[in-house]
């Protein structure tokens, strides 16, 4: 259905076409990136693909079956055996699984791969959409957070249990959140 494509520096221009053609949709639910991130586009794409190579992010594009980009899915701040999750699916792909197979298949990815132990995610009450793809894809309520100061939920997903097998050093999931 989908395929995670990590990011590389000829995925600017679908990108760059990917957040614009989908500005307003994204902003129905997230903050808007603003006019300064189109403008800037290839600096910043420049900066996270550097920032990439350091090993503290993890990004990706999400690809259909036709080759078209139709999502992102990125594992940033990681350290200490965790990151934290962000993704984002263009208007004409929702509601069709690809956020839920894409966040599984980055889970996958984080624990086989990257070797991370957990992942967590923050969304805002007001969009049941996120919550529900975080939900069906394992991750339980960790607390409570304030996305964009709007009021919201952290999520926390242990990878240690896919397939059933342990991730080494997978800590119990109360030591990220302090």
């Amino acid at each position: 259905m989908v395929r995670l494509e990590r990011l590389r520096a000829d995925h600017a221009p679908a990108l760059s076409a990917f957040e614009r053609e989908n500005r307003a949709w994204f902003a129905r639910s997230v903050a808007d990136r603003g006019d300064a991130y189109f403008a800037e586009f290839d600096a910043r794409h420049a900066a996270l693909l550097a920032e990439q190579e350091t090993g503290a992010c993890h990004f990706h594009v999400v690809v259909d079956e036709d080759g078209e980009l139709v999502g992102r899915v990125n594992l940033v701040d990681v350290a200490e055996g965790g990151a934290e999750l962000g993704y984002r699916v263009a208007e004409r792909a929702a509601g069709r699984g690809v956020a839920t197979a894409a966040v599984r298949e980055v889970c996958r990815l984080a624990a086989r791969r990257y070797r991370l132990s957990t992942l967590w995610a923050v969304t805002t009450l007001d969009n049941p959409a996120s919550r529900a793809v975080l939900e069906r894809t394992g991750f339980v309520v960790d607390g409570s957070a304030r996305p964009d100061g709007r009021p919201g939920v952290r999520y926390l997903r242990r990878l240690d249990d896919l397939d059933g097998r342990p991730v080494p050093g997978a800590g119990a999931p109360s030591e990220l959140a302090q």
